[in-house]
């Protein structure tokens, strides 16, 4: 019988490369970057809102005339003229 040798061709040893690390390295640095980037304006955006000046604060007449004095409210009936309109003006 013969005897047949498998010689291997030349062994390249994977960990020996260092294509893997810097590969790794780089995709670290570029999430790094897209994160400071887009991620921290989003996030600070998202928290309080930012001010855009508008007053949403509403001033109602004052009832009795005189200046407001920022009492408790009163009842819905407590002023004004409302109601139908009046066909005599």
């Amino acid at each position: 019988m013969a005897t047949i040798i498998n010689s291997p061709g030349e062994v390249r040893d994977a960990e020996s490369s260092g294509t893997g690390v810097v590969i790794g390295i780089l995709a670290v640095i570029l999430l790094a970057v897209l994160f400071l980037l887009f991620g921290l304006p989003y996030l600070r955006n998202n928290g309080v809102p930012a001010d855009s000046g508008t007053n949403i604060n509403v001033e109602l007449p004052n009832a009795g005339g005189g200046t407001d004095t920022g009492g408790t409210g009163g009842t819905g009936a407590s002023g004004g003229t409302g109601g139908a309109a009046n066909p005599a003006q």
